[in-house]
């Protein structure tokens, strides 16, 4: 947060354009301000050394250590052909373990002078294999002697900070350049509000920075880094709570269903009773239609929790007082699929204007950019004149040529596949701003609901409806176990000889049209390409599968063919659908009930859960079996342990959280260098996250200008560079 003139003091005017350059261009950090909220990633203590035992392969590594012996080798090579090559061979220890460094050539003497038996020394490089030995080759190194005035200023304290540094610029250079701009951390003009800061015993911001630079305690750190948790956790909740209030000055017409309209004529009509959690949420909904100001609401339910059927009675209440409803979905064939099962459901309530209708009926419409002229202008004559009061359809919807009568809710399924801009394109249809209900499937965690979607409010639907069934889930590890994958294609087979069909699903297409090979990186030589629909199609219609009636599905098939493909599995014509993740989100066929993933490691945990929720939708269990190539001791293998352990998507979603960096996972709304998440973790500070929520609504409720806090307005601006500000307004 750059605060103030001292802390926007540009890095080159201070360090010099030669280390400014590096910093900008390798860590994003372009001001005093920026590198002063350059955190130490850990510490390490004079007597407490890094485990060698534990250093990952290939990363660029900090490591505190002691010399155990330095030896010099001679030999021959083709640039010194007489054995004058030379090759110094230091070995390093932290009492856990034993590390080799090299350096050759004239390299060499400069370490063989400094690098003695019993010398400490902080070391920085890339960690490599050779000979089946870890190493680092030439590393920078950092002798830790404490006798010359700098040595002994700079590595003052107890407790040495190890900086997030990369291998144009170590992680002590970091630190010297942190200890020259360290005064202007007394500039630092706080954000946080006096009474709150002392209300919860936070130490003010000029001694947090100083504290997390140079702690002489662990209990400075803890202070400094508890202190910096708040400041990002309060302004992001504050740039939210100040979102929320200004919507909630946005006029909108309220909407109430007429007490005998078509909401209580569909609810006559369904064959089953809802869920105590459907008629929750529906009531959550209805009471924000009838304010007068837009309701701007996420429901995240479970895979089949039937959030389909929530949204549909919110959007024939719409229709009920007057207006329109339109549901925006991501693919062309998740628009069909919706725009088929809820003429489905709705019966003769969807045939307004026609013959055999009901009496308060209406017309439901679909808009997709692949639909024929004749039926696109039909469409757009029916929204434009009210005709229609549900439409469905892709981003062809936000078109300008798209008009409404009168626009009064706008569903959009999947958000995290809908761009901002998209949203707001559609909000703009509506003579007065639409209502907005925000549907996925992801089921996320209530801390990042409330860091990423806080300005929207939040529904759960945690109960499946009754008649769903569990779904089974194992492992088959491929590699290990051969003969388990065979068995997997002969428990398909038995579902499909139960009569029952099958989901394959492959990371890849395998056309030749997919993105120019890239040459394999040294590492990924020996890793074979992700499977591909098209090739494993081939392979189980001659091989395992043969005899049964196998079709594939992807992304970058003419829409028709997707359609038609889809209503043969639907209707139950084939045995076996390969596809990719097309299917993942949406799609609904009862009569499927076992999914085999394959390369399941190549896929996120939330996906695999989304995926794995398309079987089992009807009385006959499901089953889903993830298929692996990776050894039993990989964190893939332990993830997808993890999706087989359980069903519960909300467990799934804080472990993929925790197994991925937050960034991302809070993905746009926490873009930018200089204004993601630095110290704040999202699932383990959820207690700050909501505490910080409520301190910043209660404030922003008091005073929505935040006159008084002009420190906090810095820091907000400095948060809200013009893209965050952007991405919020549009949110």
């Amino acid at each position: 947060m750059d605060l103030v003139p001292a802390l926007e003091e540009p890095l080159k005017k201070v360090l010099g354009p030669p280390t400014a350059k590096v910093m900008a261009e390798h860590l994003g950090l372009h001001t005093v301000g920026d590198l002063l909220h350059h955190y130490p990633r850990r510490y390490e203590e004079r007597g407490q050394l890094t485990h060698l035992a534990d250093l990952p392969m290939d990363e660029h590594v900090t490591v505190v250590a002691q010399v155990a012996d330095a030896r010099l080798h001679s030999f021959a090579s083709a640039k010194a052909p007489r054995g004058k090559g030379q090759r110094l061979e230091v070995t390093i220890t932290d009492g856990s373990g034993r590390l080799q460094l090299v350096f050759f050539g004239n390299g060499v003497h400069k370490p063989h002078k400094d690098l003695l038996p019993g010398t400490r020394a902080m070391f920085a490089g890339k960690v490599s294999l050779f000979n089946r030995r870890l190493q680092l080759a030439h590393p920078a190194y950092e002798l830790l002697r404490g006798d010359t005035g700098e040595s002994v200023e700079t590595w003052a304290g107890a407790l040495i900070p190890i900086y997030p540094a990369t291998a144009k610029l170590e992680s002590w250079k970091i630190g010297k350049a942190i200890q020259t701009v360290l005064p202007s951390a007394q500039e630092a003009v706080d954000p946080l509000p006096g009474s709150l800061r002392e209300g919860r015993g936070l130490v003010s911001l000029p001694e947090a920075l100083l504290k997390i630079h140079r702690p002489h305690t662990k209990a400075d750190i803890d202070d400094a880094r508890a202190r910096l948790k708040w400041d990002e956790a309060f302004v992001l909740q504050v740039a939210l709570a100040r979102r929320r209030h200004a919507d909630a000055q946005l006029p909108a017409v309220p909407r109430r269903p007429s007490p005998d309209g078509m909401l209580t004529a569909f609810d006559a009509r369904l064959p089953f009773t809802l869920t105590d959690g459907q008629r929750k949420v529906s009531r959550e909904i209805f009471d924000d239609l009838a304010t007068d100001h837009p309701m701007h609401r996420l429901l995240q339910g479970e895979v089949g929790s039937g959030k389909t059927l929530v949204a549909l009675r919110a959007m024939l209440a719409v229709v009920d007082a007057g207006g329109q409803a339109a549901m925006l979905a991501p693919t062309e064939v998740l628009a069909q699929q919706h725009h088929r099962s809820v003429v489905e459901m709705m019966g003769e309530l969807a045939e307004g204007g026609m013959l055999g209708g009901a009496e308060q009926a209406t017309k439901v419409v679909l808009l997709t950019g692949s639909m024929g002229t004749a039926a696109r202008r039909q469409a757009l004559l029916d929204l434009v004149t009210g005709e229609a009061g549900i439409v469905i359809g892709t981003h062809a919807l936000i078109e300008d040529k798209v008009q409404f009568h009168d626009l009064a809710l706008v569903v959009v399924d999947e958000q995290h596949r809908f761009g901002v801009e998209q949203r707001d394109a559609l909000r703009g249809k509506g003579k007065q701003p639409p209502h907005l209900l925000v549907m996925t499937a992801t089921p996320i965690p209530r801390t990042v609901a409330m860091t990423v979607f806080g300005d929207l409010e939040t529904s759960v639907l945690d109960q499946l409806p009754a008649g769903r069934s569990p779904i089974a889930s194992h492992v088959v590890p491929a590699a290990d176990k051969p003969h388990f994958l065979a068995r997997a294609w002969e428990r398909v087979r038995e579902e499909v000889g139960n009569g029952h069909q099958a989901y394959v699903v492959c990371p890849r297409i395998g056309d030749d049209e997919e993105e120019p090979k890239k040459k394999p990186a040294q590492d990924d030589a020996d890793k074979r390409p992700p499977l591909a629909v098209l090739d494993v199609a081939d392979q189980l219609a001659e091989g395992p599968l043969t005899g049964l009636r196998i079709e594939v599905l992807h992304g970058r098939m003419p829409p028709d063919d997707k359609d038609a493909v889809m209503r043969r599995f639907a209707a139950g014509d084939t045995d076996v659908l390969v596809a990719t993740t097309v299917i993942e989100v949406g799609v609904n066929v009862p009569n499927a009930t076992a999914m085999v993933i394959m390369d399941a490691d190549r896929f996120g945990v939330s996906q695999l859960h989304q995926l794995r929720g398309r079987v089992g939708r009807g009385s006959a269990p499901g089953l889903c079996l993830l298929v692996t190539e990776m050894p039993e001791a990989s964190a893939a293998r332990q993830r997808l342990g993890a999706v087989a352990a359980t069903l519960d998507g909300f467990e799934l979603s804080r472990i993929d959280l925790e197994q991925r960096r937050e960034g991302d996972v809070l993905g746009q709304a926490q873009s930018g260098a200089r204004t993601s998440l630095r110290v704040l973790a999202v699932i383990e500070d959820e207690e700050v996250i909501a505490q910080a929520r409520e301190e910043a609504v209660a404030l922003v409720a008091a005073d929505p200008e935040l006159t008084g806090l002009p420190g906090l307005r810095t820091a907000l601006d400095a948060l809200l560079d013009d893209e965050r500000e952007q991405y919020l307004e549009k949110g």
